[in-house]
Parts: structure tokens; C-alpha cells; sequence
């Protein structure tokens, strides 16, 4: 059985898209996650079911996790105490993570000992924060491989214990080739490092054609995401501003919900463009992306390093698009170019504040049509050769594989 740890899992989607492979595949898998998520952005029963039968670690109350802990060298013998000695020496990036280490190793200690009766083969983690040290000393509690996938926060703004858990894991997972340079940065050894892209499953989507606008209608951009601060759309509705200064016949939609819900709403007030940018304030559900992508001409994604470290690793959003053929243009940044190659699968601009630069991306593809059809022929081969769920992981699917026949 392959044990597979989350933060909030089927919560992040990219969660549900993964176990949905590995189900298929016939990999037995339990889902485990720190939190229960407060939503999920699926409407199919099967990841209702997944998410109902998800093993949830929290609430867990000091006394619970400090008798787990007390008990451990009982229970779990030297391997407690290599832990235990891990989390007080340690390289660590402060010595708030170095107490937050403590507390994760007293709730790995109760979790590794609820699974003594259960058939424990490996310990994968989703993201490599929080539910990463969970899973890494639950896995040296109970003598048992571990490995992760790493993405983004969990790497910049809330890195934890990386280094240990890079020594510790029997593979890492890259979702880019980004990825791959600073795990080797970080030292990695490069016999442990698999590329294994966060794709889709192609089946769901079809590549459509252009949006006939009727004379004299608007062009539709698109733009969708949870609305903080690494996704970049203030630096969208700025190029929205300048386009529409430009004497351009456009309209937008930004898709989405989150903290700068109200901030962003004021912005588009201030500039003047109530009638321009349409803000739906809702979180798009999975199934539902296809019918709005078709109703867009063109789909951008601005992302930023944000002023806390945030960053996107590899946007599934960014590949919805392109899988619904409409032209996409974002920035260079992390993974990104190994999704959009620029002028080849779609645009790309730096990611500093610079709208004048997106605004001149998406003025190109609205005035070149045959352009942005070539871009749009171009992301659909690159899609299937190396985004298709149905290849995309076998990596990880081998992996899991080995450590079941071990």
C-alpha cells in the first residue's frame, strides 16, 4: 500500500488529478491529509468518495500528540530516538520551523503508531512543507521509504527541514526542469531526481476552434486563478487599462476567489474599467473550465514572485487553457517555460511589474490570428507529448510499482 501525504488533500486538485491515475493503474494508495479541506473544486462523485475516505490527522490535541510522543521509544524503538535527535540538530531554517519540527514529529509519532495494523509500502508526500515532515518521520518511525514532490511554497515561502528531507527521500519528484536544477542546488543527488510534469487528463479536453465574434463584438481575455498575490492580476488589469487606452475592442473576465477579492475590485473601479473587467468572484469548478475557456478568445496568467516568496510552481490552469485551444500568454518564471515555450506553444514576458509588456503580448495575438492559431497547433502537440496523464506519470507510477513488489 502506498501511503500518500497532503495538506488538505483532495483540496488541491492537483491531488485529485494524480490519484485518479494511480487508481486507474490499480496502484492501492490511502490518502492521508493534515486538514479536511474546506472545499474541493471537483462536482464528480469519485473525488467526493476520495475525499470522504481520506484519513484526516487534525484536530489533534497537545496531550494526544505528547502521549504519542512519550510512548514512542516503546514503540518504535532507536528509530524514535534518530528522529527525535533529527529534529533537535538538524540543519533548520529558524528556530520557529525547529519547534513547528517538534510538533510534527509528536503528530507523526500518533499517526505511525493508528497505522500499525495497515500494510505500509512507501510514504509519498504532496508538497514537502508541513505534511512533509509528518510523512518523513513517519516513514523513520516505521522503517519504511519516503519521498516527495515538491512545487512551490512549500520550497520558498514555507520551506521546512528541506535538506534533511532531501537526504531522507528515496526519490523526488520535478515537476519541471526548474525543479530538477534546485533540488541538485540543494543537494540532490541526480539518481534520485524524476521529472514527473503535473499534466492533465487530455481526454477531458478538446482543442476548439477560434471564437466566432459576431461584427463589432469585443476580444474576450481570460483569466483565472485563486486571487493572491503570486498570480500577478493587478498587473492584468493594468494591461487591460493600457489595452483599452490603445482605442482596443476588449473585454475580460477574471475567474476566481480569495483575499485580494476586494483590493482587486478597487482597482478596477479606480481605473475606470467597471465595463471592461468582469470579476465573477467565484472559484471555477474542474468540470466546468472547458465551457469557459471556449467562451474566450485568449487566456493569461501574469505570475509573480510575491513580496512573501510565494510563487507558482507549474499552473494547471495554463494548461486547461492551452488543452481548450486558446492561445496563452505568462511569464518566465519557475516552471512555466517547460509549458509555455515562447512563440512556440505561447508568449511569455518577464514577471516583474511590467503590464506594458503583457498588454503588448496579447495586442499581438489579437491583431495576428494565424499566429496565435500556429501557437495554439503548437501547445496541442507539446500537450500530448508531454503533459497527457496518461504518460506524464509513469515515472512515479514505476516508483510506486518497485517499492509495492519490494
Amino acid at each position: 500500500m502506498i501511503h500518500y501525504m497532503t495538506t488538505i488533500g483532495v483540496g488541491d486538485a492537483w491531488v485529485a488529478n494524480e490519484l485518479r491515475v494511480v487508481a486507474k493503474h490499480d496502484v492501492p494508495f490511502r490518502l492521508h491529509a493534515l486538514t479536511k479541506p474546506e472545499k474541493t473544486y471537483f462536482s464528480s462523485p469519485d473525488i467526493a468518495a476520495m475525499n470522504d475516505a481520506t484519513n484526516v490527522l487534525y484536530p489533534i490535541s497537545k496531550g494526544t500528540a505528547l502521549a504519542a510522543m512519550l510512548a514512542a521509544p516503546g514503540r518504535f524503538g532507536g528509530r524514535f530516538w534518530g528522529a527525535l535527535w533529527n529534529a533537535l540538530t538538524g540543519p533548520r531554517e529558524s528556530l520557529r520551523i525547529r519547534a513547528v519540527g517538534l510538533w510534527h514529529l509528536a503528530v507523526a509519532c500518533h499517526w505511525a503508531h493508528a497505522m500499525r495494523d495497515e500494510t505500509v509500502s512507501h510514504i509519498h508526500s504532496q508538497w514537502i512543507h508541513s505534511a512533509g515532515t509528518v510523512a518523513m518521520y513517519g516513514a523513520w518511525l516505521l522503517g519504511k521509504p519516503f519521498s516527495f514532490t515538491g512545487h512551490a511554497a512549500d520550497l520558498f515561502r514555507n520551506r521546512q527541514a528541506l535538506s534533511d528531507k532531501i537526504k531522507r527521500a528515496e526519490f523526488i519528484g520535478c515537476i519541471s526542469e526548474f525543479h530538477r536544477d534546485f533540488f541538485l542546488k540543494e543537494g540532490a543527488r541526480p539518481e534520485q531526481l524524476r521529472i514527473i510534469y503535473c499534466g492533465l487528463d487530455l481526454s477531458l479536453f478538446s482543442v476548439k476552434p477560434p471564437r466566432q465574434r459576431a461584427k463589432g463584438a469585443p476580444y474576450h481575455i481570460l483569466s483565472a486563478g485563486r486571487l493572491v498575490d503570486k498570480k500577478g492580476f493587478d498587473v492584468f488589469i493594468h494591461a487591460i487599462g493600457i489595452l483599452k487606452d490603445r482605442g482596443l475592442n476588449i473585454r475580460a473576465t477574471l475567474e476566481g476567489s480569495g483575499p485580494l477579492e476586494a483590493k482587486l475590485r478597487d482597482q478596477i473601479a479606480d481605473a475606470g474599467l467597471n465595463d471592461t473587467v468582469h470579476m465573477t468572484g467565484t472559484a471555477i469548478k474542474q468540470e466546468d473550465i472547458p465551457a469557459f475557456m471556449e467562451g474566450g478568445d485568449v487566456f493569461t496568467l501574469h505570475c509573480v514572485w510575491a513580496a512573501d516568496n510565494d510563487v507558482d510552481g507549474l499552473p494547471q490552469m495554463l494548461m486547461e487553457a492551452m488543452a481548450c485551444g486558446r492561445p496563452s500568454v505568462s511569464t518566465r518564471i519557475v516552471g512555466i517555460p517547460d509549458l509555455v515555450i515562447h512563440e512556440k506553444t505561447g508568449l511569455l514576458v518577464e514577471p516583474d511589474d511590467n503590464a506594458e509588456a503583457l498588454a503588448d503580448a496579447l495586442q499581438r495575438l489579437l491583431e495576428n490570428p494565424d499566429f496565435a492559431a500556429e501557437l495554439v497547433a503548437g501547445a496541442e502537440a507539446h500537450l500530448h507529448q508531454n503533459f497527457d496523464l496518461k504518460s506524464c506519470l509513469e515515472p512515479l507510477l514505476t516508483e510506486y510499482r518497485a517499492r509495492l513488489e519490494a
